[in-house]
């Protein structure tokens, strides 16, 4: 994640192929890797929300006068204050009736029974190069000391989750900014209890093609939930130029956010600064047509949180029809029906073939958002995949 000053060190990065998936494709997680039904903040008593109607949709340091604004688009927790929190800031957020991931500094820990406060963060990417006394860059925060910080706030407050953000490296293996070794990421995700990282393919990472990386979003949460042994992973989502003359079209931000969920994050923060052609903190609010994107993204996964929130099933597989093109789902069950979310993970256009376990005779997939059905015969169904594209299906009770 970009600082609020621009980062000194972008270098060029080589070009990094993944081995393409396979065709066939199954529900991201297996039976053994399931997510609790319960919620992953149960343990805190002044963490983010239990009920299962919520999802947490941030912003990456941002003004809370600018919180009623981020709060119509759908946002419901800032995450990091500039040089604060301070009371200024904490009093326009809670005016605002928006909840924020802040540093446990003094006027931070002056208000452990503000409900505002949802959780405590680390300083941002400490895995990254970080700035040298005497100029230039010098070695990564070791994982030692983020450990040992997490150990002492979570004794000072044992009421909220800290949380910590790690850099492009996690999905970007050439990413220049690196200053940790490899070995060290399992043991950063020991020092906090929410993990993140940040990768823009488009605009952040410097290739000429980033838009065909749009699936670094997918690699970097799987990574995430790997080295942390299954902790709630959340994830940054570019949605500006930020400092190139580059950056995602509303259609490829949805793509990143769905790729995100679907391979199992479960908190998505925008990154909405721009540098280029000149600084705007709160870009997003400046572009209409992104904008009204995100909107509409974050209002279908509230509308779907509930579904995103329980446990996965095996369920569906599908089978893509271009080699190079594989379709990733996740597929749930709730209030009866059966939920199936798919998402193309490569360019190109491709057709999926889905098949479902236990859902005989003819019924049909609702694809949601989009105003149509699709008839399933015999727990069959196909359908065409565009550019990157995502669709999200409902069968009507087919749960169990």
């Amino acid at each position: 994640m970009f600082s609020r000053l621009p980062q000194a060190c972008l270098g060029l990065l080589a070009l990094c192929l993944a081995l393409l998936h396979p065709g066939c494709r199954h529900a991201t997680l297996g039976p053994e890797e399931l997510p609790m039904q319960t919620s992953p903040y149960a343990q805190w008593t002044r963490g983010p929300s239990t009920d299962p109607s919520f999802f947490p949709i941030g912003v990456w340091l941002q003004d809370p006068k600018n919180a009623p604004h981020f709060k119509e688009a759908g946002v419901n927790v800032f995450v990091g204050l500039w040089e604060g929190p301070n009371e200024e800031q904490l009093a326009g957020l809670q005016a605002a009736g928006m909840q924020v991931i802040c540093a446990p500094n003094a006027v931070g820990l002056k208000h452990l029974e503000d409900p505002t406060i949802i959780a405590w963060m680390h300083g941002d990417e400490p895995d990254n190069a970080q700035p040298a006394a005497g100029g230039g860059w010098g070695p990564a925060i070791p994982p030692a000391k983020i450990i040992a910080d997490y150990q002492h706030l979570a004794a000072k407050d044992p009421s909220r989750p800290v949380w910590l953000n790690l850099g492009q490296a996690v999905a970007n293996e050439e990413w220049v900014g690196r200053g940790a070794p490899w070995e060290d990421y399992p043991e950063y995700c020991k020092g906090a209890d929410v993990l993140s990282f940040d990768v823009y393919p488009v605009a952040g990472i410097q290739k000429p093609d980033g838009e065909n990386y749009l699936w670094y979003v997918a690699k970097g949460v799987d990574r995430l939930r790997q080295w942390s042994a299954g902790k709630t992973v959340w994830n940054v989502i570019e949605t500006t130029r930020i400092q190139s003359n580059r950056k995602a079209t509303p259609a490829q931000v949805r793509a990143e956010v769905w790729m995100s969920l679907i391979h199992g994050s479960q908190g998505i923060i925008y990154f909405v600064h721009e540098w280029e052609p000149v600084f705007v903190e709160a870009r997003l609010l400046q572009d209409p047509e992104m904008l009204a994107a995100v909107t509409a993204i974050n209002q279908q996964i509230r509308e779907l949180a509930p579904v995103l929130n329980s446990p996965n099933t095996e369920r569906a597989q599908v089978t893509s029809s271009a080699t190079g093109v594989p379709i990733d789902l996740m597929a749930k069950e709730h209030g009866g029906d059966l939920y199936v979310f798919a998402a193309a993970m490569r360019p190109g256009s491709t057709a999926g073939t889905f098949q479902l376990s236990s859902v005989k005779g003819k019924k049909s997939a609702e694809v949601l958002g989009e105003g149509r059905s699709i008839e399933i015969k015999e727990g069959s169904f196909a359908d065409e995949f565009g550019e990157y594209g995502v669709h999200l299906y409902r069968i009507e009770g087919a749960g169990r």
